[in-house]
């Protein structure tokens, strides 16, 4: 990918923003190709694929930003069977559609099996992923490199930002779970997802009636 300059961008210029504003701008220009050749052009369509479980602060900025690169954004939440939800399938879907209303080009949807399936289905060109740190680097792109050649299905990464580098919904799960306040996410949560979790919290509900007793914890 080439920098303002003729360059390539820098790592810290693709963290800095370079990427989206290089993705805008041939946005712009494909735009401006499909309407010159055709009296229809087909607008570009990613999927941001995940379990949400619970939707996060970082999550919702990787959509805030793939918004603005992408003609629309679908964030797709999957069924994993090996994951024990926190919340149901259908309060999570009701969750981010309240969070995400306010952007005309970003909807929910709900899918199971192989993301680069439903990725065809939905006739998107690109999966949407954030990457919070080289662990995560590792993991997407050897994840993107199989989906790419099994697949044809290309991946568009999106660095966190700094606030949100060590954001994890599994993380947040474990802690709440274990006895932690989840007024003390703030800064990591929307407001609404920290409403539920403690509703669910007071009432052992989901992943809470797991929650051994504290005097269940005392004597193990």
């Amino acid at each position: 990918m080439r920098g303002g300059t003729g360059g390539l961008y820098t790592a810290a210029e693709l963290a800095g923003g370079a990427m989206e504003k290089y993705f805008a701008r041939e946005q712009i220009m494909g735009t401006k190709k499909a309407t010159s050749g055709s009296k229809r052009a087909v607008g570009r369509i990613a999927i941001f694929p995940g379990t949400f479980d619970p939707i996060t602060l970082g999550h919702l900025d990787i959509v805030d930003r793939g918004r603005k690169i992408f003609d629309e954004v679908i964030v797709a939440i999957g069924k994993n069977p090996e994951k024990d939800a926190m919340f149901p399938l259908e309060e999570r879907l009701e969750m981010i559609r309240k969070l995400v209303k306010h952007h005309r080009n970003v909807s929910v949807e709900a899918y199971s099996g192989l993301t680069v399936e439903f990725v065809k289905r939905r006739g998107a060109v690109a999966i949407l992923r954030g990457l919070r740190n080289m662990t995560d680097m590792d993991f997407e792109s050897r994840i993107a490199l199989t989906n790419r050649r099994v697949a044809d299905v290309e991946t568009i990464f999106i660095m966190t930002r700094e606030d949100f580098g060590y954001t994890s919904s599994s993380l947040i799960k474990q802690i709440v779970t274990l006895g932690g306040d989840p007024r003390r996410m703030k800064g990591m949560l929307p407001k609404s997802v920290i409403d539920r979790l403690i509703y669910y919290r007071d009432r052992k509900l989901g992943a809470f009636a797991k929650t051994p007793t504290d005097s269940q914890a005392l004597s193990t």
